[in-house]
């Protein structure tokens, strides 16, 4: 049940990270605050497909 998800910076559009995630626990899109190396900080980081 727990599939591979892509995190993607909302700020510049990179793909830092891959994780996993439950879809029957979590159906809708993650959402996480995450690093992003480009900026220096964190950043919100979206599921994309």
């Amino acid at each position: 049940m727990r599939v591979k998800i892509t995190l993607q910076c909302t700020e510049t559009g990179d793909r830092n990270y891959i994780t996993t995630k439950n879809k029957r626990n979590n159906p809708d899109r993650l959402e996480l605050k995450k690093y992003s190396p480009r900026l220096n900080r964190y950043t919100i980081h979206r599921e994309t497909k």
